[in-house]
């Protein structure tokens, strides 16, 4: 059995601006990166990114994976203890909290004084045929970070979804491609009445209703080409676009801390607004598990700082 003062779950933006201000503050935290846990590689969503321009302080861009490169060895550096293991189970019913590794479920408990949970959120995927050729090859689910991306700019370019989130992402597309097709499978938006208007007056958006995706066609490099299919006359054809963005929501990492922590109706984590706090004191959520809204890196390493702090606050009461 191991005892730490702070854990933190997670190997995102998040994660490692926590573990980096805690560490710096000599608490050594210990940082469980996962052996692919929940199927993504340490480092989170960003190893899935290829360049993002919008993180500052690198004006040339950078591979996502290198970015996580950079946060981890700067962790490490001021003291962080990184173990890649995966988390699977918690208990925070008493303190210190309680918590397992795969694997060694029906073994002593580890503890810890503070716990981070930073294990970010996956986007729903449609599991096309093609979809792993072309995924950060022409396909993404998340337009702020790759809409501007060279290889989309004046090109057509496809959205899936109906609700809120795939009208804004279809009108932020309409910046940099030649033309957006928006794919509703029902014969209706169900987004609300002022995201219909917006992209039903947008000249530059078609909407094609009853319509589903088959499958993610190219030339083995990158998308050019989009199987679909009208459910209601039961007829496929080509697509001529050469990106394909999932706007059909997300799914936060947050099943281990489960009727534990207040969560929305989604499953993010409840903060209490301003910090990292949750209801339940000395546990403390940041990134993508608590944030439905804007899920960027920048925001995810804003919210681990919050995390840092507030756990640093935390710890400093016990004593």
């Amino acid at each position: 059995m191991v005892h730490n003062k702070v854990t933190i779950i997670g190997s995102g933006p998040a994660a490692h601006t926590a573990a980096i201000y805690l560490a710096r503050a000599e608490i050594k935290p210990t940082l469980y990166e996962g052996m692919m846990a929940n199927g993504i590689a340490a480092g989170g969503q960003l190893t899935t990114t290829t360049d993002i321009e919008n993180f500052p302080g690198f004006p040339q861009g950078l591979l996502g994976s290198e970015l996580m490169d950079r946060m981890k060895e700067q962790s490490v550096k001021f003291g962080t203890e990184v173990i890649t293991e995966t988390i699977s189970k918690v208990d925070l019913s008493s303190k210190p909290f309680k918590f397992w590794t795969e694997f060694n479920e029906d073994g002593p408990a580890n503890t810890t004084d503070a716990m981070i949970l930073a294990t970010g959120a996956s986007a729903r995927r449609v599991n096309l045929p093609g979809e792993e050729t072309y995924w950060q090859q022409g396909i993404s689910a998340c337009a702020v970070c790759d809409g501007a991306v060279p290889i989309f700019r004046n090109k057509p370019l496809a959205v899936i979804g109906g609700g809120d989130s795939a009208c804004e992402e279809a009108g932020f597309l309409t910046k940099y491609g030649s033309k957006v097709y928006l794919l509703v499978r029902k014969d209706h938006l169900r987004a609300s009445t002022i995201m219909q208007r917006r992209v039903q007056k947008n000249d530059k958006i078609e909407i094609l209703y009853n319509t589903v995706a088959v499958e993610a066609k190219g030339d083995g490099k990158l998308l050019n080409t989009l199987r679909i299919k009208n459910v209601k006359e039961n007829q496929e054809s080509d697509l001529q676009v050469n990106g394909l963005f999932y706007a059909i929501g997300h799914t936060p990492a947050t099943s281990i801390v489960q009727g534990q922590v207040t969560t929305d109706e989604s499953g993010y984590i409840k903060t209490i607004p301003g910090t990292a706090e949750t209801n339940v004191p000395g546990f403390f959520a940041a990134g993508d598990v608590q944030d439905s809204k804007y899920r960027q890196a920048i925001t995810s390493a804003g919210a681990g700082c919050m995390a840092g702090l507030d756990a640093e606050r935390y710890l400093s009461s016990l004593e």
